[in-house]
């Protein structure tokens, strides 16, 4: 019986808490059936879940979701701790330890033990799924908006005027014209016209600040984000061809924050990012290189653990033939998806 890699536990862990794609399901069943081992830990992890199958499905506050993953993390460092004294005490201890202490003392040992064991090993797949779940939410908070956006603009998407060789990289920046330079001032648009809160555009794994504080009285003075750290996912940016309106389908509209792009240049001179094999195969910073959350053109928003996406397995995060990204580069045609920055 071959053993079961951190990866597959994971799988199996997030299966049995329903955040799995079809095809993360797919996988997970076929190793449950193939392995002993995986089959033990999923029947384990249902009988553990099984509970809560009687309870409504509710939203759990992002508040109290905290709370509880520092209460377990600090219960299962005080556990640690108390094991290390516990294992210094029995070996500096002078004499003979009576048997009923010896046994008492075996069970703390493994209680605790098996607490942290449990801690380290779910703890972050738990917070990890949790992330993902709301990260999935506000998601489809942006498609609503942008459904409600194109229905009072000809059911066109939230598009701003540019020129061709716009520069879509230039997030926060502001130009004595006020011309184009980011994509993400399409979606600005969707908070400025108090479609959607600016807050919701931090993916809550991407680790970055939620400081920035917004008044409407200063989100109608911007035209953009104001930074880089003020939004972290990506928006499609379409070929030149495109008539400003997209099929319904399961075309890419947004997806987690572009691993190409993670670093922009503080200055806003120029960008120059040469196409590496790293590169090539990174997924998203913010579930952890793990995957990413898509938004797609219909509403639905799914997590991915790979990049390329759709029927032709058309790479998200990179245009076709391109391997120098100077940031202004458009795709050629529709089905080569790309989302930027």
């Amino acid at each position: 019986m071959t053993h079961l890699s951190r990866q597959q536990k994971e799988l199996i862990f997030d299966y049995c808490v329903g955040v799995t794609s079809q095809e993360e399901s797919a996988a997970a069943q076929e190793l449950i059936f193939s392995n002993e081992e995986a089959a033990e830990l999923a029947k384990k992890l249902q009988r553990a879940l099984s509970p809560l199958d009687s309870h409504p499905h509710e939203q759990c506050p992002d508040e109290l979701a905290d709370v509880t993953v520092s209460r377990l993390k600090a219960a299962a460092y005080s556990s640690q701790l108390k094991l290390q004294q516990l294992i210094a005490q029995e070996q500096g201890r002078q004499g003979a330890v009576k048997g009923v202490f010896r046994r008492n003392f075996g069970r703390i040992v493994l209680a605790a033990a098996a607490i942290y064991l449990i801690v380290s090993l779910y703890m972050p797949s738990i917070q990890q799924a949790r992330y993902r779940s709301v990260c999935l939410a506000q998601l489809r908070t942006m498609g609503q908006a942008i459904a409600s956006y194109q229905n009072d603009y000809d059911q066109q998407l939230p598009t701003v005027a540019s020129v061709e060789g716009s520069p879509w990289w230039k997030v926060g920046y502001r130009s004595d014209t006020n011309e184009n330079c980011s994509n993400t001032r399409h979606l600005w648009l969707l908070v400025r016209g108090e479609y959607v809160k600016p807050t919701i555009f931090i993916c809550p794994g991407s680790g970055k600040s939620r400081g920035i504080k917004y008044r409407s009285i200063n989100v109608r003075r911007y035209y953009d984000f104001p930074s880089r750290n003020s939004v972290s996912y990506s928006f499609r940016i379409r070929c030149s061809k495109s008539a400003g309106t997209m099929d319904a389908g399961r075309k890419v509209l947004i997806a987690d924050l572009n691993p190409l792009f993670e670093e922009l240049p503080r200055e806003f001179d120029r960008l120059r990012l040469p196409l590496s094999k790293e590169l090539e195969s990174l997924n998203s910073a913010n579930h952890g290189r793990k995957g990413q959350n898509v938004l797609f053109c219909d509403g639905s928003a799914e997590f991915v653990r790979s990049r390329l996406v759709g029927e032709g397995n058309d790479d998200i995060f990179t245009l076709q033939n391109i391997t120098l990204y100077q940031g202004s580069e458009i795709p050629t045609c529709e089905s080569d998806a790309f989302v930027a920055p």
